[in-house]
């Protein structure tokens, strides 16, 4: 229980701590734009530069592919579209819970606008229980509970692929049918999924766990780029760096930018550091109008050497509650009307979900798995061990003790 009288004492501090802070990142921000003025100016030096001495920056730093100066405005999605949208949640796997097992279960969402269609709106589970399943990463030093979450990241992406075949295909009878009498072409569609493209955890992951994660994520993405259906990564509150790390190049003092030598790798203590700690969004909330887009930057990631021709593009939109950074892999940005109608849907959904993107917040609430529904779920599992012929099932003393107190 949580003693709210002491807890009071530690607060009195934390608006001044705010405050200050606060007028900090405003003294940031002017810092920024001032180096945002020169970097425009120098822009193609500074590419230059940091494809050059990459591997000698202490920091990840984005490669714009657009003019810096570039302020696109989003019009409105079409009335007639569909989007698509997963989810996942888990139960994790406990020695005190009667059988050692997890469950991943992910929430699929389709919706249809100015199309008279019904939406889908519900959840896959899967149980995993088997030892040759439970215990296989244990070989690469990776425990069940990381795993588990590393096999619901992949049954998303395939999720997500099933749904776009499955509407593409009833877009297909449609169009057919539309083209036989001179009617119009289908309606776009835009697959949404909650957080980065970027599987930043893949990094840490020895090549053999690696090679059974990243390969069917990627397989997923190639079946919706054969669909013609956009994918686009949406991060809420992005705390990334990535983009204005992109002009402490701007403000490096030195003939040529080699942390190591010139700054013995201290990226913060750094001359080029001035305005750091500072997100892009907090950045970008300051330059962009509500509705507008920043320029697309190339993510210079390490782990997306191992994406082949899914190289992850990224702007930041201001979708009027808050920017966020909106996430395309590379086959989409290179098809301009592909990716200019998603930008279109993704603000869409937002203003219909008053300031998230509505398929998305559904997806969540289909996948969640509440307290509930764990009990369900473990009862189920104990009567069919009953069931089963299995005696002296039960949780821990433990797990039992702490579902009921004598205090």
């Amino acid at each position: 229980m949580l003693d709210l009288t002491k807890l009071a004492r530690q607060m009195q501090g934390i608006s001044a701590h705010l405050s200050q802070e606060a007028e900090a990142a405003r003294s940031r921000v002017h810092k920024a734009q001032g180096l945002m003025e020169q970097a425009a100016v120098h822009q193609k030096e500074l590419v230059e530069q940091l494809l050059e001495h990459r591997d000698r920056l202490a920091f990840t730093a984005a490669q714009p592919v657009e003019a810096l100066t570039t302020r696109v405005p989003i019009l409105p999605a079409p009335e007639a579209h569909s989007v698509l949208a997963t989810d996942g949640s888990q139960i994790s796997p406990s020695h005190h819970e009667i059988a050692y097992c997890y469950l991943i279960n992910v929430g699929r969402v389709v919706l249809h606008y100015g199309q008279s269609r019904f939406p889908m709106l519900d959840s896959l589970p899967e149980v995993v229980y088997r030892p040759e399943d439970l215990y296989v990463s244990r070989q690469w030093g990776i425990s069940t509970e990381e795993w588990m979450g590393h096999r619901r990241t992949v049954a998303e992406a395939g999720v997500l692929a099933e749904l776009g075949a499955a509407v593409r295909g009833q877009a297909d009878f449609a169009s057919q049918a539309m083209a036989a009498s001179g009617g119009p072409e289908p309606p776009p569609v835009l697959a949404l999924v909650d957080g980065s493209l970027i599987y930043w955890f893949l990094e840490s992951l020895p090549a053999e766990a690696r090679n059974q994660i990243l390969p069917p994520i990627l397989e997923a993405w190639d079946r919706l780029r054969q669909q013609g259906i956009p994918l686009v990564g949406y991060l809420s509150a992005s705390r990334s760096g990535e983009g204005l790390n992109f002009l402490r190049l701007a403000a490096c003092p030195f003939p040529s930018p080699n942390c190591q030598t010139h700054c013995q790798g201290q990226s913060e203590k750094a001359p080029c550091g001035s305005f750091t700690p500072l997100r892009d969004a907090t950045f970008w909330a300051m330059e962009l109008q509500p509705g507008e887009r920043s320029p697309f930057w190339q993510s210079s990631a390490d782990i997306l050497d191992l994406y082949q021709d899914h190289a992850v593009y990224f702007c930041y939109l201001h979708v009027g509650a808050e920017v966020a950074r909106v996430e395309v892999p590379q086959w989409v940005l290179e098809d301009e009307s592909l990716c200019a109608m998603a930008l279109r849907i993704v603000l869409t959904q937002v203003q219909k979900g008053y300031g998230y993107p509505i398929a998305l917040a559904e997806a969540h609430n289909q996948a969640v798995v509440r307290g509930r529904d764990r009990t369900r779920f473990f009862a189920l599992l104990e009567r069919e061990m009953i069931r089963a012929g299995l005696h002296n099932v039960g949780t821990s003393y433990k797990e039992a003790r702490k579902r009921g107190s004598i205090a």
